[in-house]
């Protein structure tokens, strides 16, 4: 049985990895693509790469709760092949794409059928024992990311070689190779007896965020989740933007920044999770972390060199072991037959700091290195991002600790 439970954690990981890696493989063709189907200069695309990206969160934010309700009624093992399936789909469609209007398909496609980290997630939480356990479990999703991250753009850029479409034809299969696999190793993770019936209220977004209403606790850190994942976008939409503004960095250099931060979040997720959190608890580790992401969003926003922000990248990414515990805080508050909902709502949380995400701060970073702000700071997006993080620290703290008076009160 232990053997078993390894095997499928393990097929988990590659599952998130090869989700992650077959991104990581479009990046460095996609704008070319998009350059070539639109006829306009690279520089311009990337608008156009941005709407791609905000329609598959938009898609993804009300599609994740159906597909994490789908879950807890049918089990998790047809949903994760559903969704490896669409991937596969999506990336054979994108390389078929004689249009710009066809990537907009690929990536509905990939929105609907994108519940492998929401059903991974609840599957993580149905074979995990205790709660250490499940953190540990749950760090798989960062290190699966960091992973994916570091070796998916350098074999995207191999496969460009044959072609600019060969690597999405690369990822495709890579997807449905796993989807494969999985259809005849993958055992189902959650028994007849804890599923329930599927029932549409629950699974709307917004029904999603009723239940949330209803439970206080798990309501306020869920937003306490959400201001984690809207700050962190302060990174992740404006780094390329913001050091090839402020230190002059050209493409390669911003290359290797990006595969530094895979290293370390690959490291931090896969290693330093299964050591500190079991030695000082997930409350601790949840206070840690957002310390931490706090601490390198200042520094972000100050540094004055480029070589600043290499080092300054250490703290922020060791920030990563607040989000497996606060994952696991979060998934206790709930049954063995809700966890698909739940994973799926924060996945519809996560989707919505993508869509406002890159508004708010790419809007900020550009507003102030513009001749309209009253004062020239282009960091200040960075400020907003540690603003968020301070206030998940604030929510979580107020939330952990009354319920630890509460326990203690006969």
């Amino acid at each position: 049985m232990q053997t078993s439970k390894k095997a499928a954690i393990g097929f988990i990981f590659v599952t998130l990895f090869i989700d992650t890696m077959g991104f990581g493989i479009i990046i460095p063709v996609l704008p070319n693509l998009i350059s070539h189907l639109k006829g306009i200069p690279v520089n311009v695309a990337g608008t156009y790469g941005g709407l791609l990206l905000t329609v598959f969160a938009i898609t993804q934010f009300f599609c994740a709760p159906v597909i994490g309700n789908l879950s807890d009624r049918y089990g998790r093992r047809p949903i994760l092949l559903l969704s490896l399936f669409g991937f596969g789909i999506d990336y054979i469609v994108l390389a078929l794409a004689p249009s710009y209007g066809w990537l907009f398909v690929g990536r509905v496609i990939a929105g609907i059928t994108g519940a492998s980290f929401t059903t991974a997630s609840a599957y993580i939480a149905d074979l995990s024992t205790d709660e250490t356990t499940r953190a540990k479990n749950f760090g798989m999703v960062g290190a699966a990311f960091g992973l994916g991250f570091i070796i998916g753009p350098s074999l995207g850029s191999l496969l460009a070689i044959w072609g600019l479409r060969a690597p999405f034809y690369g990822a495709a299969g890579l997807c449905l190779l796993n989807c494969l696999y999985g259809y005849f190793v993958l055992p189902e993770s959650l028994s007849k007896e804890n599923r329930r019936p599927f029932e549409w209220r629950r699974a709307n977004p917004f029904g999603s965020l009723q239940f949330l209403i209803k439970h206080p606790e798990i309501g306020r850190l869920a937003f306490s989740f959400f201001l984690i994942y809207l700050a962190a976008q302060a990174v992740q939409t404006t780094w390329s933007y913001f050091t090839i503004y402020r230190f002059g960095w050209g493409p390669g250099m911003v290359g290797i920044s990006l595969t530094v931060v895979g290293v370390l979040i690959a490291g931090v997720q896969a290693g330093l999770t299964r050591v500190i959190i079991p030695k000082i608890g997930n409350e601790r580790s949840i206070y840690l972390g957002l310390c931490l992401y706090t601490l390198g969003m200042v520094l972000f926003a100050f540094a004055t060199q480029g070589w600043m922000m290499f080092i300054f990248l250490v703290p922020y990414c060791l920030g990563g072991i607040c989000g497996p515990s606060l994952q696991a805080v979060i998934s206790k508050h709930v049954g063995v037959d809700q966890q698909g909902e739940l994973q799926g709502t924060l996945t519809s949380l996560m989707s919505l700091t993508t869509i406002i995400g890159p508004l708010i701060m790419n809007g900020t970073f550009s507003y102030f290195t513009s001749n309209k702000a009253p004062f020239y700071f282009p960091g200040i997006h960075f400020l907003i991002g540690a603003a968020c993080m301070l206030m998940s620290v604030l929510i979580t703290f107020n939330v952990l600790s009354r319920e630890r008076r509460q326990a203690l009160t006969p």
